[in-house]
C-alpha cells in the first residue's frame, strides 16, 4: 500500500509538468536563416524559441515527405499560421522550424505552437511580399558557392571579379510558379517581384544585366538563390546587401572576394 501511494503522488507530482503548454512570445518568432524579426514574407523557414514545445527532438527525415510535400506534423507537434497547419522541418523543447506557407498574402496572421492536442499561445506576425535574408557565417560572411562547381566561396577559396556565383537567401516571397504549401520545387522558379531586386556591392547596385537569376532552389524548400555575375574588376571583400522594394538584408555581411 506504501509503495502505491508513493507511486500515485510520483504521477501527480509531474502530471503538472507534463500538462504545461507550449511557451512563447511574438519575440521568439524569428527568421530561422539569421535569426532576426520580422516581418516575414511566404515561403519562408521561420524558428520560434521558447519551452514545452514538443516531447522529443526530431528533424525531418526523407520517409516523412510524402508526394514532395513536407509534413505539418512532427513528433506530434503542429504550427498553425493563420489557422492552418504549416509544414513541418525540426522540433525540439526549445525551438520548432516551420515553413510560413506560400500562398500566404500581406498583413498580420496568428502563429500558435501545438503540442499532443495542447496549444500554446496566439502570437501575430507580420507578413510582406518579400523580406530578404542572407546566410551569414560566424565570421561575417555569407553563404555563396562558386557557380561553376557550387563549393563554398571562402576567405581561403575567393570569388574572382568576372565570375558567375550563387548567393543563398531567405524570404524572396512568392515566385512565378509558386510552390504549394510544403511542395519542394523541382524546378526553377523566378520570383515576382524581380522588377524591384538590387544587389549592392559597397553600397553600389549591381548593373541588371549581371543578375542572372533570383528564385527558388530546386531541391530546397524555403531556400532561394541569387545568381550573379561580378564586376570586374570589384573590390576586396565588399559589404553585400539585397533590397526588394522596402525590405532590405542587414547591413554589414560580406562577400569573399580577392
Amino acid at each position: 500500500m506504501i509503495i502505491r501511494m508513493c507511486l500515485v503522488l510520483a504521477v501527480l507530482d509531474i502530471s503538472p509538468a507534463w500538462a504545461q503548454a507550449p511557451a512563447y512570445t511574438t519575440a521568439n518568432v524569428v527568421n530561422a536563416s539569421d535569426y532576426t524579426a520580422g516581418p516575414f514574407a511566404p515561403n519562408s523557414v521561420l524558428s520560434v524559441f521558447g519551452t514545452n514545445l514538443s516531447w522529443s527532438t526530431y528533424t525531418l527525415m526523407a520517409s516523412d515527405i510524402a508526394n514532395s510535400t513536407l509534413p505539418t506534423q512532427l513528433a506530434n507537434v503542429e504550427v498553425y499560421v493563420d489557422n492552418w497547419p504549416a509544414p513541418l522541418l525540426y522540433v525540439s523543447a526549445t525551438q520548432v522550424n516551420f515553413l510560413v506557407p506560400g500562398n500566404e498574402i500581406s498583413g498580420d496572421v496568428p502563429v500558435r505552437v501545438v503540442r499532443e492536442g495542447v496549444t500554446g499561445p496566439e502570437v501575430m506576425i507580420s507578413l510582406v511580399d518579400a523580406s530578404p535574408a542572407l546566410f551569414p557565417l560566424a565570421n561575417g560572411y555569407i553563404i555563396a558557392t562558386h557557380g561553376a562547381d557550387g563549393s563554398l566561396i571562402t576567405v581561403a577559396s575567393p570569388a574572382q571579379g568576372g565570375e558567375i556565383i550563387v548567393v543563398y537567401a531567405t524570404g524572396l516571397g512568392r515566385t512565378e510558379p509558386n510552390p504549394s504549401p510544403g511542395q519542394i520545387p523541382t524546378n526553377p522558379a523566378t520570383i515576382e517581384d524581380y522588377s524591384s531586386l538590387s544587389v549592392f556591392l559597397d553600397g553600389a547596385p549591381l548593373q541588371s544585366y549581371l543578375i542572372k537569376y533570383a528564385g527558388v532552389t530546386p531541391g530546397s524548400v524555403g531556400l532561394y538563390q541569387i545568381n550573379i555575375e561580378l564586376p570586374n574588376p570589384v573590390d576586396p571583400d565588399p559589404q553585400i546587401m539585397v533590397t526588394i522594394g522596402s525590405q532590405s538584408t542587414p547591413t554589414g555581411l560580406q562577400l569573399a572576394v580577392h
